[in-house]
């Protein structure tokens, strides 16, 4: 199986979009670990530009590197063997080393806790319970990597059926299909069906969530194989932007009249959701027509920038919410407070992952290969594709 270096970059690109919104949702009216002292409603309409999309899109260039991978593994159970310490070790040591210093941040923050960061990560982290409403010890923005091995662990025992399922993808999705079917998909699960709502990140409570991003992993497996609806993609790229485009205008246009917590009528309402779901999957589908059609070539720093993608992610929100708690007390001007956010984070990801690379033994917690089962490919430029 080719690697397409196209969705190479767009896996990079959607992670660097994640943590600039991370950041973004420091100055935003919406709950986060840690908030600017005057939150402005007017950033929200650039933050729903991404905000539809880029969690699916996720999922999808996760189901596309799982095929790879599953590909270059000797059976399924290697590759789920492989895929789950690439996933678990990082989560658990995650959740026990990076995520605590958000959780901390936030109550003394939002809810007056008064004790010391080592007193609450050795006494009161590891509760197993709730402290002030916060559940700990908790994943945070880690639960995306539980949600991963949850479907790749459900991938992995649809790979044993040995079905031949990928003529049936190519003919659905060959075609204009690639664009109606999936957009039909999610107006019928995510409006008609079921009203999308706040996500719980919690797995076993988050179904609806779970009724957009598994059949997205999913459609990202099998796309990898299927040339015939990546070139679908290729084809219909301008009208997907379009119509992105529309379904945003939509979105941005009903925020713009009901800030905040102002709440738009019924049928104002239901057109805010089918221009959300009309904008989710038609920023994708252009996003993938234009990987195929202008990115699908190498670079000497892709090798380095798709290792580097999951030591970013693990670090990224711990950085932003700790050097964001640390600026409230200095009442900046939210703009210096997000160029200081913005450089201290690329700059934290960067030293995280160069420091963590250069270390043996802390390669696996940060989501990297140990050095001796590296493939000889890692060095000269093309990699095993990474994860998420």
């Amino acid at each position: 199986m080719e690697r397409h270096y196209g969705m190479d970059w767009l896996r990079i690109g959607a992670f660097a979009l994640l943590i600039l919104y991370h950041i973004g949702m420091v100055f935003v009216p919406w709950g986060y670990h840690v908030k600017t002292a005057h939150p402005a409603d007017w950033v929200a309409i650039p933050m729903l530009l991404p905000n539809a999309w880029r969690l699916m899109l996720l999922f999808l260039v996760s189901g596309f590197a799982s095929r790879m991978l599953l590909a270059r593994s000797a059976g399924v159970r290697r590759f789920l063997a492989n895929r789950s310490t690439r996933l678990l070790v990082p989560l658990l040591f995650g959740m026990a080393v990076i995520v605590p210093p958000q959780a901390w941040v936030e109550l003394v923050g939002q809810h007056g806790y008064a004790r010391g960061y080592l007193w609450f990560w050795t006494q009161d982290y590891f509760r197993f319970g709730t402290l002030d409403g916060i559940l700990l010890p908790s994943w945070n923005h880690l639960w995306f990597v539980a949600y991963l091995w949850v479907y790749t662990l459900a991938l992995a025992s649809l790979a044993t059926l040995r079905l031949d399922l990928q003529r049936g993808f190519d003919r659905l999705f060959g075609g204009t299909g690639a664009l109606w079917l999936p957009l039909a998909w999610l107006l019928v699960f995510q409006v008609l069906l079921f009203r999308r709502g706040p996500e719980t990140h919690d797995l076993v409570g988050d179904g609806v969530a779970h009724l957009a991003y598994f059949p997205a992993f999913l459609f990202g497996f099998a796309l990898a194989g299927s040339r015939v609806t990546m070139a679908a993609f290729a084809r219909l790229w301008k009208p997907a932007a379009l119509l992105a485009v529309a379904g945003y205008a939509v979105v941005a246009a009903v925020e713009a009249r009901w800030p905040g917590n102002a709440v738009p009528p019924p049928t104002v309402r239901t057109a805010f959701a089918v221009a959300r779901e009309v904008q989710t999957w038609t920023s994708i589908a252009a996003l993938l027509g234009i990987a195929e059609r202008w990115w699908n070539r190498d670079h000497p720093l892709r090798a380095m920038l798709t290792e580097a993608i999951f030591p970013f992610y693990i670090a990224h929100q711990t950085i932003i919410v700790v050097v964001g708690g640390a600026l409230l007390p200095l009442h900046l001007h939210p703009s210096a407070e997000f160029a200081i956010l913005l450089v201290a984070t690329v700059a934290g990801c960067w030293a995280f992952y160069f420091g963590g690379r250069a270390i043996p033994w802390l390669r696996p917690l940060i989501g990297l290969r140990p050095l001796a089962n590296r493939p000889a490919s890692a060095t000269k430029g093309t990699p095993v594709p990474g994860v998420p």
